[in-house]
């Protein structure tokens, strides 16, 4: 009898999901906060150095610089800004939606140090006696903009105007300067610019007839306009750093940049996701519709986890997004699978159900805590964007475990336990022609499978000669052509241009020879060829990145993206990439051998090493840039490789315990194949959901992700290949040596006394 209150319940519950995501799924969408990489903006690290020979870098000396640094973005209006300490002595500043990406550069780097001089350039008064807030903006007597000053002390300009007046008639020169820089600037060599018609760098020189008894006094002469003035007077307020700030690295984006990758990368996920809800309601039935529902649910609350965050989304953590559905649909389909399994074996509806769930929980548990885990290094080495990268898939790994297993658990058991779903296992995509007795399975409780023709370990000798061959020919490509080391590892200085027409090589170097600029790479792609990049070994210095910006926003009416990296900060990138790899590597290992056994944790660790390799080698030969993103895809790949492996060995651990006596090699290699083919539909369908969504990034995606997308691709293939003929037969061949020593100790005779 059908318990219709259970069905009601589901469209209760289903009823109230999407009233909740219709009515707020909107606000949600419009608050997270937009990376510069999607909006566009500006990013630039800075290293900390003393402002004064015998001054220490320490902690409060770094947070006085982050307040001073805030005042100062607060006065420009920059919305949300993120500066951040990194290290002992570096501030990361990231500004989202800047327009005018050159001042906010000058402002944030200028000392804002205020001295009042004579003509000799000795100092009369600094600028650490202004009152608080002491600065204004102010007109003078013939109604220009000039900016008044007021010291806390009237002493203060008193002693100061006495000074200069005691210099004489011609002298007596009051030279206000903002960050007078000794040893190189002086009055007499701007005097004679100003002569000569250009503008000094000093704000004023007022003639001093008087000594002044009061506390405030006027920067007039300075050509100032209002907003200028309105500008040094904010500065001034806001304080001058305690430091020296060094860039070590920036990067700028063009607002139009921005809105086309975010736009294109939106696109392409619709695309991936529909494809994948389309394949599970085809494949999985009605199974694969309540996968649709807690997909969705699942990318509703990533967006809603990550919107409470006040996390930025970044062009790879939308990325991370869409991967993340298709990773999280695999905990559906291992779920699905498994039930597809137990009614095959002849088990009701009801048994099939908790058996598939019950089994299939551990080895779900198992294959995200390994995706986890390089997420989390990923979090810790990764910088910017790639952290942001690093925190969505932290995210999409929790929540997919969260809706995929007990959401699905939920919405199914309700029509299971309704008994609406009995004698009708056509509805999970199992036919009656399947169905065998339960009688019918032998002592290991296997089901035939449509792979039982497939020998998968009769040739494991040549799948690893196969792969040992490929292995050399990659180590000699790579150390023939080497890896493209982006401006990440390399070093140097990147721009790309997006422009409303076809470009070609010829015509951007000769755009910056028009700059006395020449690019050591210039690469043209994009779907109508209008975006260029251009590589220099050098770093660009501020007026470089002004001119080169300002050059191609006139000649193509957009800003480029301009990315500069000091030898500093690449070697350290480098560094911390192999130490993400390495530590990820072990990671895993640690947990497969307490979780397994530690000849699976080797294994699994081998075939990732293989996976990385090939796809490190592809990168060498198809000459693809290598950049953080590219760490990313590796480091996502050891992840996901890992899921599929562990859902194998997973499977071999079960059947091992099952067989109740392993003599031989044979023994062995029986439960290898039964894994394998019990297992393969579930690794073909997951990695095919994945590539769905990568392949949808690398058609439809932005050009920025393409080579994130490409390692991606190659990895998931790779990883499935492995999975099967790497991983699981190494762990045959030494399982069986293993097993081999254990029995010649045996038997051993025990020696005489």
């Amino acid at each position: 009898m059908v318990k219709r209150g259970r069905i009601v319940a589901f469209f209760l519950v289903l009823l109230l999901i999407a009233s909740v995501m219709g009515v707020t799924t909107k606000d949600i969408v419009k608050d997270i906060k937009l990376g510069l990489d999607l909006q566009g903006g500006f990013e630039v690290l800075y290293e900390v150095l003393p402002a004064k020979k015998g001054d220490v870098i320490d902690k409060d000396a770094l947070v006085s610089t982050v307040n001073a640094l805030n005042k100062r973005v607060n006065v420009l209006g920059v919305s949300e800004p993120n500066i951040q300490i990194e290290g002992k002595d570096r501030i990361r500043v990231q500004l989202a939606g800047v327009t005018d990406q050159e001042k906010v550069r000058e402002i944030l780097s200028t000392q804002a140090k205020l001295t009042f001089r004579d003509v000799d350039d000795n100092i009369v008064l600094d600028g650490s006696r202004l009152a608080q807030g002491g600065a204004n903006q102010s007109f003078d007597e013939a109604g220009r903009p000039s900016v008044s000053l007021t010291v806390k002390d009237s002493d203060d300009l008193k002693n100061a105007t006495q000074t200069v007046l005691n210099k004489g008639a011609g002298r007596n020169l009051m030279v206000i300067w903002l960050d007078f820089e000794e040893g190189k600037d002086s009055y007499k060599a701007e005097a004679a610019k100003a002569q000569a018609g250009e503008n000094p760098k000093y704000l004023s020189a007022a003639t001093v007839d008087q000594v002044f008894n009061r506390k405030s006094v006027s920067i007039t002469g300075g050509n100032f306009t209002v907003e200028s003035a309105n500008e040094l007077a904010s500065l001034l307020n806001a304080g001058s750093l305690p430091v020296d700030l060094k860039e070590t690295y920036s990067t700028s984006v063009g607002a139009k940049f921005g809105e086309q990758a975010l736009q294109k990368t939106i696109f392409a996920g619709f695309v991936g996701i529909g494809i994948i809800f389309l394949f599970m309601l085809v494949f999985y039935r009605f199974p694969g519709m309540i996968a649709v529902v807690t997909l969705s649910t699942f990318i509703y609350l990533t967006l809603l986890i990550f919107d409470w965050m006040n996390a930025v989304l970044t062009l790879p953590g939308i990325a991370a997004l869409i991967l993340g559905v298709g990773m999280a649909v695999d905990a559906n389909i291992i779920t699905y699978e498994r039930i597809k399994e137990e009614l095959k074996s002849g088990k009701s509806i009801l048994s099939a159900y908790k058996s598939g769930n019950k089994n299939s929980f551990w080895t779900i548990f198992d294959a995200n805590i390994t995706t986890l885990l390089a997420a989390g290094v990923l979090f810790v080495f990764g910088t910017s964007s790639v952290r942001g990268f690093a925190v969505m898939l932290i995210v999409s790994i929790l929540l997919s475990f969260l809706t995929a297993v007990y959401g699905s658990r939920l919405l199914l058991g309700l029509w299971v336990n309704s008994r609406f779903l009995n004698k009708k296992p056509g509805y999970f995509g199992v036919k009656e022609s399947e169905i065998r007795n339960l009688a019918d399975a032998d002592e290991e409780g296997y089901i035939p499978t449509k792979f039982d023709k497939f020998d998968f370990v009769k040739h494991h000798k040549k799948f690893f000669i196969a792969s040992s061959i490929m292995i050399i020919i990659g180590i000699g490509v790579l150390a023939t052509f080497r890896l493209n080391l982006g401006i990440d590892f390399a070093s140097g200085t990147r721009v790309e241009i997006l422009a409303n027409e076809a470009l070609t090589k010829e015509e951007m170097t000769d755009e910056f020879k028009k700059l006395n600029l020449k690019p050591d790479e210039v690469v043209i792609s994009g779907n109508e060829s209008e975006i260029g990049v251009a590589r220099f070994i050098g770093e660009f210095n501020q007026d470089q990145i002004h001119k080169v910006k300002n050059h191609f926003k006139d000649l193509y009416g957009s800003d480029p993206n301009v990315s500069t990296v000091s030898p500093t900060v690449g070697k350290e990138l480098a560094r911390n990439a192999l130490y993400a790899s390495l530590i990820a590597s072990i990671g895993i290992i640690i947990y497969v051998a307490i979780r397994f056994e530690w000849i699976m944790g080797v294994a699994a660790v081998v075939a990732l090493i293989h996976d990385a390799f090939f796809i490190i080698a592809l990168f060498s030969v198809t000459r693809l840039e290598v950049d953080l993103t590219f760490i990313a895809a590796i480091l996502t790949i050891i992840g996901y490789s890992i899921n599929d492996t562990i859902v194998t060995f997973d499977r071999m651990r079960e059947l091992y315990k099952k067989k109740k006596k392993i003599k031989t090699y044979e023994d062995l290699a029986k439960i290898v194949n039964m894994a394998l083919r019990q297992t393969l539909t579930r690794s073909i369908n997951t990695v095919l959901t994945v590539i769905i969504t990568v392949v949808a990034l690398l058609i439809f995606g932005s050009e920025s992700i393409f080579n994130f997308s490409f390692g991606l691709l190659v990895g998931l293939i790779a990883g499935m290949y492995s999975s099967i003929f790497i991983a699981a037969q190494l762990w045959l061949v030494w399982k069986h040596k293993q097993l081999t020593r254990k029995r010649e100790a045996k038997s051993q005779p025990e020696p005489q006394i």
